[in-house]
């Protein structure tokens, strides 16, 4: 089924996730009974990311599961674009430093938005101020999509479910976006006036 959304406020976009989520569910349970394979071992270390405005085509959502190195089964939903601008773009990372205490790794971007190709997160969680699609279908097998992309890796992984519920949408916009993360994969990034910092203590973006 294919819809048209015009300014979905996010707490209402936000209940078409539930059926992707349900699925990473699932493969978390197969992965726990040594049915499926992790294809790319994670830290498992949260990170969080944020920005004003994202505009995107190609977007799709879907549900896998990543592996940390000590085996831990992490579910994520994964949200794809085929090409994004990005306004206002923060990254930041929290870790602990023996003796000093924690320290936050910063990366922020410049006033000229940054550009990125074939952009993929793996999320514990996506919220945002406001949502507005194009072409949005809910439903649709993750085995289907072709207006959203699936990242070759989790194509060509045995966690990969063409048969789970996914949705894909021609193009996204999303205002004060804000992501908690375990993993991101880009073809190409362009970050104009990028600017990295290493500050004591907690200064995450949100």
């Amino acid at each position: 089924m294919s819809q048209r959304f015009g300014r979905t406020r996010w707490k209402r976009f936000a209940v078409i996730l539930l059926p992707c989520l349900a699925a990473t569910a699932v493969l978390a349970a197969g992965v726990a009974e040594n049915a499926l394979a992790a294809s790319f071992l994670i830290s498992g270390e949260e990170f969080k990311l944020s920005a004003d405005e994202v505009h995107g085509d190609g977007f799709s959502l879907y549900g896998t599961v990543d592996v940390t190195r000590e085996h831990v089964q992490v579910p994520v939903a994964v949200t794809g674009f085929e090409s994004a601008t990005i306004h206002g773009l923060c990254q930041s990372a929290v870790f602990p430093i023996p003796v000093l205490g924690p320290f936050t790794l910063r990366l922020t971007g410049g006033r000229r938005p940054a550009t990125v190709k074939g952009f993929f997160i793996d999320a514990k969680h996506l919220a945002a101020g406001e949502a507005s699609s194009q072409r949005l279908d809910i439903g649709v097998a993750a085995g289907s999509l072709t207006t959203g992309e699936v990242s070759r890796g989790d194509r060509d992984s045995r966690f990969f479910n063409p048969n789970s519920p996914a949705q894909q949408a021609s193009s996204i916009n999303l205002t004060d976006v804000r992501i908690t993360a375990v993993a991101v994969a880009a073809g190409s990034f362009d970050v104009p006036g990028l600017d990295v910092s290493l500050v004591r203590g907690r200064a995450e973006c949100f």
